[in-house]
């Protein structure tokens, strides 16, 4: 027979294998509670809500500026001051190049900034369509795409080719006249394999890309056509490496290029949702992320600095499509996501990192030059990010110590959004034609002058320095925005601050769109 003590140093062991055991229980209990506390979230409908009055009568007014910078033959003309124009742009190349858009207020048609105009309309309709459909605008936006998707298929006639520019910007200049009445030569500036322009054929490869997925399911042949496009301008621009702004150094004065490894990876980022082909997400992971993607660092999102807009880009296929990824490819995913985490924690006006980089009323603020771009492309990659996280049900973003919810992502996308329409110290709408104050005296010609004017390039010039208001209203037009101070001079010379431009219009189209209402975006745009 046992002895006590045996048997009390059987019931030891007992007793201290069960409190271990209850120690791992209540751990993994712990374990999951956190990740339950911070990784879940109630499920978010996948169908409109609410709208919100003011944002869809916003964007209905937002998205009548790419109306008025139409260029061609126009069709279904809504704007009673404009008409036809360009119509012989190209001809001399035996090139019709008489559709696509004037960039701001000035004639020139510049591919670079143009073709950034495309992808954010694509983006836009891809995550929030639905909304643009509830407030009867998704047609409007597919017809404004489809008007610069045009000209960018006429601009690319051969594999390696692409005309990116129509008009001299320096003679365009010195004129002060209506696009209907343009008498200066427009001549036409391509790159190629002798003068190669890898950020322009790259940011054009983008727009066809996603405008592709954007009529996909309306139009397959144009969408096959497209997408055509799309995949032999990534390899003319990844094939034949350099920058347009050196192949035509003119434009220097005008669009510079910063550089082009941001546009490689989005037009790739881009080619991977439109044909789930693994060699383009290969490219920017494995192969070219080390090079290009800065990953850590966060950047600013506009026209010339895509890298922002890759990251939160790919974070969508982290968020919602990892399983038939391998595990290096994953690596690399988790890499731009984390830096689009960085982007955003950034942003967010409290947090442990949070940029100066703003007003005292918390615009963002960091050119001089149109600093609503940068405004309402951060407030867009905010609300964006907000949407993935309440359709993957991640519940907070860690940034340094402090966590945040979607609903705070959001809430400074509304603060950005709010203050381009009117809650700012000028008590001022940014947006012609929306509210009862705002700009009056923008940058812009066809604006500026009677439509029954007779005036021409040289004494147009009298229009830019009248005293009285624009004869014509710019509807839509989001102009460059305050100094830092937050002041602005409604003085029609004022480029810096009055001058409207289309890619302005379509992030702040892409903005509008998500804040429309809350509803979950689509887990692949295929």
């Amino acid at each position: 027979m046992e002895s006590k003590q045996e048997k009390r140093k059987g019931w030891c062991w007992w007793i201290l294998v069960l409190a271990i055991a209850a120690m791992v229980v209540a751990s993994a209990i712990l374990t999951i509670w956190k990740n339950f506390r911070h990784s879940k979230v109630s499920s978010v409908s996948d169908r409109p809500g609410k709208i919100a009055e003011n944002y869809a009568e916003a964007l209905k007014i937002a998205m009548q500026f790419f109306d008025i910078q139409k260029s061609g033959k126009l069709v279904n003309n809504k704007i009673a001051w404009r008409g036809d124009s360009g119509s012989e742009d190209g001809r001399e190349e035996k090139m019709d190049l008489s559709k696509g858009m004037y960039d701001a207020g000035d004639h020139v048609k510049f591919g670079f900034p143009m073709a950034f105009t495309a992808t954010m309309l694509s983006w836009a309709i891809l995550e929030y369509g639905d909304h643009m459909k509830a407030v009867k605008q998704l047609s409007n936006a597919q017809a404004s795409l489809k008007w610069i998707t045009d000209y960018l298929i006429n601009a690319h006639p051969s594999p390696n080719l692409l005309y990116i520019q129509v008009g001299d910007p320096d003679l365009d200049h010195e004129c002060w006249e209506r696009p209907e009445t343009m008498t200066e030569k427009r001549p036409v500036s391509q790159v190629n394999i002798s003068f190669p322009g890898t950020e322009v054929a790259a940011e054009t490869a983008a727009a066809m890309a996603s405008a592709s997925l954007v009529f996909k399911k309306i139009n397959s042949s144009y969408s096959n056509l497209l997408l055509k496009h799309a995949r032999e301008l990534f390899s003319f621009a990844d094939t034949y490496r350099g920058s347009y702004s050196v192949s035509i150094s003119q434009l220097q004065s005008y669009y510079n290029s910063t550089g082009y490894g941001d546009e490689l990876l989005w037009a790739a980022s881009w080619l991977f949702h439109a044909t789930q082909d693994e060699s383009y997400l290969r490219y920017v992971t494995l192969q070219n992320g080390d090079t290009f993607a800065n990953w850590g660092t966060p950047t600013w999102f506009c026209w010339d600095n895509k890298l922002a807009g890759t990251q939160v880009l790919l974070s969508r296929v982290n968020f919602f499509n990892t399983t038939e990824i391998s595990d290096e490819e994953n690596i690399g995913l988790q890499m731009y996501r984390k830096t689009a985490e960085a982007v955003i924690c950034g942003l967010l006006p409290d947090s442990p990192t949070a940029t100066s980089s703003r007003t005292d009323s918390g615009l963002i603020w960091v050119t001089e030059w149109n600093p609503l771009q940068h405004a309402v492309a951060s407030a867009f990659l905010a609300v964006i990010y907000s949407d993935y996280m309440l359709t993957s049900n991640t519940d907070t973003l860690y940034c340094s110590g402090k966590y945040y919810k979607p609903a705070d992502l959001r809430k400074f996308a509304i603060s950005q959004g709010e203050y381009v329409l009117g809650n700012n110290p000028m008590n001022m709408s940014y947006v012609v034609g929306y509210g009862s104050n705002y700009p009056e005296y923008v940058h812009h010609r066809g604006a500026s002058i009677p439509v029954d004017a007779e005036s021409g390039c040289h004494d147009g010039f009298k229009w830019l320095d009248s005293l009285d208001p624009n004869p014509n209203i710019a509807v839509g037009a989001l102009v460059g925005g305050p100094f830092l101070n937050e002041t602005y001079i409604d003085d029609r010379n004022n480029t810096e601050q009055g001058e409207p431009t289309t890619y302005n219009s379509a992030l702040l189209v892409a903005l509008l769109s998500a804040l429309l209402t809350t509803s979950s975006v689509v887990s692949s745009f295929a």
